[in-house]
């Protein structure tokens, strides 16, 4: 049991079960508004929050092993995006997935379950907190700077408006500056109630879904995409998944890299963050436009979780089973 809870993420289920409630219960009318203000307020929460559980001393340790964290960073905003837009050049899938596919590789890392699996494959921990940090810290600026330059020349359409960098001002980059500034007065609070906050976190996630799913569905989505097309979308997410982790390998390897840190490049270069994933995408895209865009992204966070929990597990043996025979 304990292992199935590793492998299948519980919050994957709850995202799930919000894709279903709007699928079947779409907000509509005045619904659709309120769900939207509260999908709303929940990004400025989320990215709050964020700001607050920043560490400054975690941002300049980073300094040391800064060419690890290049390299990582470098897998996560230029090798992805470029395998994102040579992946969009082949029509496997619908346009709108492309587009989807091509905004996954533009996210930055994830967190937590970057730092949980170096811990598992007895990596370098001090440095994925500070790999991931960052990631998650630049993705707030690169990312839809990204979209602007990748997503428009790709075909996907010019997404930046005058609207959407007011909405990434206000509701991305002010509510986290606001919150790391404060962190000196709710750092303790935001520390001590750590998982209370989390559930604040992953609400706030899963409103910004019911609302994006409920626009979508209401277009007309399920209408327009087949069994035979969500397969394909997971056939490539596995394919990006596969490559990167291949390439990270390969790099850690010309670098010179230790094991600790290999392990550190491989586990924050390939992951993609859901938690930022949503919210940016909510504030980016038109409301309707916003489910088929997070298809991709929800399949490969999945897909990430197991590849990467097998991964840590085989890592963390083959180091246990060398430290036992020293």
């Amino acid at each position: 049991m304990n292992r199935l809870r590793q492998v299948l993420d519980p919050f994957l289920l709850l995202l799930i079960a919000t894709v279903a409630l709007a699928s079947v219960l779409p907000a509509r009318g005045e619904g659709a508004r309120i769900a939207d203000m509260a999908a709303d307020a929940g990004i400025v929460l989320l990215f709050f929050l964020h700001g607050a559980k920043l560490s400054r001393e975690a941002i300049w340790s980073g300094a040391k092993a800064w060419k690890l964290h290049l390299a990582t960073l470098g897998t996560t905003f230029v090798a992805f995006p470029i395998l994102g837009l040579l992946i969009g050049r082949f029509g496997i899938v619908p346009q709108d997935m492309r587009a989807g596919l091509l905004f996954l590789t533009l996210l930055p890392s994830t967190v937590q379950s970057s730092i949980a699996f170096t811990a598992i494959a007895r990596g370098n921990v001090a440095a994925a907190v500070v790999s991931a940090s960052f990631s998650n810290l630049l993705g707030i600026f690169l990312t839809p700077l990204l979209v602007a330059l990748l997503m428009q020349r790709s075909g996907s359409g010019s997404l930046i408006s005058l609207s959407s960098i007011e909405g990434i001002v206000l509701q991305l980059l002010l509510p986290f500056v606001v919150g790391h500034l404060l962190r000196p007065w709710i750092g303790g609070f935001v520390t001590r109630h750590k998982s209370l906050l989390g559930k604040v976190d992953r609400g706030s996630i899963l409103l910004v879904v019911y609302a994006a799913f409920s626009a979508a569905v209401v277009e007309g989505l399920w209408s327009k995409v087949s069994g035979a097309e969500l397969l394909a979308l997971a056939g490539l997410c596995i394919a990006v998944l596969t490559i990167i982790l291949l390439f990270t390998l390969a790099l850690g390897r010309m670098m010179g890299l230790s094991r600790e840190d290999a392990i550190v490049l491989q586990f924050c270069g390939s992951k993609k963050s859901l938690a930022s994933g949503v919210p940016i995408a909510g504030v980016l895209f038109p409301a309707a436009a916003v489910g088929p865009i997070l298809l991709p992204i929800m399949l490969f966070h999945q897909i990430q979780l197991m590849a990467c929990a097998f991964l840590a597990r085989h890592y963390g043996a083959r180091a246990d089973d060398k430290s036992n025979s020293e």
